[in-house]
């Protein structure tokens, strides 16, 4: 899906890790969530509440999810899963655009 339809979207940025991680968050009818964001290269680690579907639109990046203990290479048009009450690490090699959806 490339646009979103008969959304709002909170005008307040998100602002993680000194500014190098960046998202704007798109609430739905329903009811649903998702942010729409942008990393610059750096390390990361975030806590997620809900289970999360992150889907990376361009750039390059490694991700390793709870107690894995093996990265796994993501790039542009790829997508993955993280558990709800769970962290997740993330290397970003390249600038990446991404969205994020919020799964109850």
């Amino acid at each position: 899906m490339d646009e979103f339809k008969g959304v709002t979207v909170v005008r307040k940025a998100n602002v993680y890790f000194e500014g190098k991680v960046t998202s704007r968050t798109i609430l739905f009818e329903d009811g649903s969530k998702k942010t729409l964001g942008i990393m610059l290269p750096g390390e990361y680690e975030f806590n997620t509440e809900y289970k999360e579907l992150m889907e990376i639109l361009s750039g390059e990046l490694e991700v390793l999810i709870g107690g894995n203990s093996e990265w796994k290479a993501i790039k542009g048009g790829e997508s993955f899963e993280v558990p709800e009450k769970s962290k997740f690490r993330m290397n970003v090699m390249k600038v990446t655009d991404y969205c994020c959806s919020f799964l109850k």
